[in-house]
């Protein structure tokens, strides 16, 4: 894997240095911020470049607003909560590009940090404009990304922006990020054990695909594992399926069994005859969910089977819920199968999203060796394809 230049190769003292973080934090009615974990995990790099007496200025985004200033889409709660973190002042800038900001990025003191205000409220920011680039990059001398979140993205901040500042760096995390998983890829300790959920076959057949001679045993649970249960000529019922995706999960499942690969799919389901807790329930062999109900979760054999080898890994991989986690009724096998990681021995490595906020929530995150901040940079790295914010940093 290629290295890239990290925040630790430069030279930072005096410099106004531009830094892309991932702040795109929950929050409540009240706009207070529901978990902060995305803000902790940059205060490595962000301390790192305070005790160099750096100028750091802050940029991210929060929500969807579309390219328009949405008051609730502010992030002032961020500024609010980094500064109670780092114990010192963090100012938020007006905006993100302008006079204004420009004059305030001038003015900063090494030492202190700056946060603009939201990206997204500029459309040219997902778009990507070269101008809006050039205005962000004329903030800074040198340019650091530590959002490994975004990094699957080509937006002026993650990728355009490196074409007018260098030297542009990985920050600690993302370095981080970029270890972890490249040494999925490049030589993991064995058995390596890869766990794919949720609902959308779309998002994760390039990661089979591309792990298939790589991984040792690949468990399919979750939404997408309907499809691959249609793909075998089984009755599914109302289960989620994506019809567009059957023939290639076969041609995935032929490729599997050809180079001898263990790739598990549940042999009982969980269905149920609507999505709700006051759903009715039963336990159903994989081939044979009734017409008129839908799987809800894996079955508790096929919860025990996959814990057993989840538990036997030497390295593992988990990215999606085993069913709707959300819903206590359709909880148990994603429990099952975190609870097991949380036993294993090895490597553990935690792809985001919803993964991420189900072993939170059941009090597993502490166990688990590395929860990736990026639920679809990770998929996508892991899929082999190049990131835009990763090529955009110097090597």
């Amino acid at each position: 894997m290629s290295t890239r230049m990290t925040v630790r190769d430069l030279d930072v003292a005096g410099k106004r240095v531009f830094v892309r973080v991932d702040f795109n934090v929950p929050l409540d009615v009240d706009l207070n911020i529901t978990d902060d974990s995305r803000i902790v995990e940059t205060l490595p790099t962000i301390k790192y470049l305070v005790e160099r007496n750096a100028k750091v200025i802050l940029a991210a985004h929060l929500g969807r607003p579309k390219g328009k200033v949405v008051p609730e889409m502010s992030l002032a709660p961020a500024a609010k909560r980094l500064g109670e973190l780092l114990g010192k002042d963090v100012r938020l800038a007006p905006d993100c590009v302008g006079d204004e900001v420009k004059a305030l990025c001038d003015a900063l003191q090494p030492g202190d940090v700056l946060l603009l205000e939201n990206l997204r409220f500029h459309a040219a920011e997902e778009r990507n404009a070269p101008e809006f680039a050039q205005q962000l990059a004329s903030l800074a001398e040198v340019y650091v990304n530590d959002a490994f979140g975004a990094a699957h993205r080509a937006h002026a901040s993650t990728a355009g922006i490196a074409a007018y500042v260098r030297p542009a760096a990985a920050g600690l995390l993302m370095a981080k990020e970029l270890e972890i998983l490249g040494d999925l890829l490049g030589d993991p300790r064995r058995p390596f054990v890869v766990i794919l959920g949720g609902a959308k076959v779309a998002d994760k057949i390039g990661v089979v695909e591309n792990l298939l001679g790589k991984a040792d045993t690949i468990l399919i649970g979750g939404g997408m594992s309907y499809t691959f249960l249609k793909a075998k000529g089984y009755e599914i019922g109302n289960s989620l399926l994506d019809a567009e995706s059957v023939d290639e999960v076969g041609q995935v499942m032929a490729d599997a069994a050809a180079k001898g690969l263990n790739l598990l799919l549940p042999t009982d389901i969980l269905a149920a005859d609507k999505d709700g807790e006051d759903a009715q329930t039963k336990i159903v062999s994989a081939d044979g969910i009734p017409a008129d109900m839908m799987g809800m979760d894996i079955g508790p054999e096929s919860a025990k089977a996959f814990a057993a080898v989840a538990e036997s890994a030497a390295t593992l991989f988990w990215n999606g819920p085993m069913g709707r986690f959300e819903v206590s009724l359709f909880a148990a096998g994603t429990r099952a199968v975190a609870e097991a990681v949380a036993k294993c021995p090895g490597q553990t490595v935690i792809g985001g999203g919803d993964s991420a906020a189900a072993v939170a929530q059941m009090g597993f995150a502490e166990k688990i060796t590395h929860i990736s901040t990026g639920g679809g940079a990770s998929l996508e790295f892991l899929e082999g394809r190049d990131l835009p914010g990763v090529v955009a940093l110097d090597q």
